[in-house]
């Protein structure tokens, strides 16, 4: 089996696959101020296995297009949305962040957690904007530095894993340089992190390996996900 697919068994069994939370989703629905009541069609922009979908799909009145270039992932999403029976609400489809299915003005919300990054941020907001409607939101994550200084082990990993990491300010600004005019913005908390995407990953590492037959390229995997935590 080859890292691309390993990968994708490690990160296809966890709920989430990145930084974030059921709390810190509803938050940004709120500070959108999207309306719950109103009839909208959204698209989620790399939805993995589909947290913030299924989230979506309960508290608004909406069409959820679920996106992701993997397919296991929108099979596990599939599967959970039977379960908690919103499917109608959530048609899959797989294809690339980078050529979004959709006509110009054709979304109300474009929703995107912990995916961005994949075709770097700027190019994301700028490409995806003329899907919106005149009016339309863009939420996304996106990973930012939250002081002017940091330890440089810090600094010079994520430096050589997201070149395009940077203040919160500076994304702002790409947002605005692109036509946005942001409502608003918070730091997702530490437990984003830690309680919902890492430590989970970590209770995984062993069932992973085993399944693996403990190959040198997944332990090479499990090395590289312990470097980042």
């Amino acid at each position: 089996m080859d890292d691309y697919k390993l990968l994708i068994d490690l990160h296809k069994h966890g709920d989430r696959q990145g930084p974030g939370g059921d709390a810190e989703t509803l938050q940004a629905i709120s500070l959108a101020m999207i309306d719950s009541r109103e009839p909208l069609k959204i698209t989620d922009v790399g939805c993995g296995t589909g947290a913030s979908a299924l989230l979506l799909a309960r508290h608004l009145n909406a069409q959820i297009s679920a996106i992701d270039f993997l397919p296991d992932f929108l099979d596990v999403l599939n599967e959970r949305a039977e379960q908690v029976g919103v499917a109608d609400k959530i048609p899959t489809n797989a294809c690339s962040m980078d050529a979004l299915p959709f006509a110009d003005e054709e979304l109300d919300v474009i929703w995107s957690e912990g995916a961005i990054y994949n075709i770097e941020f700027e190019k994301g907001v700028a490409d995806w904007r003329r899907c919106l409607k005149p009016g339309g939101l863009l939420v996304a994550s996106e990973i930012t530095w939250i002081t002017d200084t940091r330890p440089s082990e810090i600094e010079n990993y994520w430096n050589n894993e997201y070149p395009e990491i940077g203040l919160a300010s500076t994304k702002i600004r790409v947002l605005e340089k692109h036509g946005y005019s942001p409502l608003g913005y918070f730091v997702l908390p530490e437990h984003c992190w830690l309680d919902q995407y890492y430590r989970p990953m970590q209770a995984r590492f062993e069932e992973f390996l085993n399944r693996n037959g403990n190959s040198d390229e997944a332990r090479e995997i499990v090395a590289a996900e312990q470097r980042e935590i």
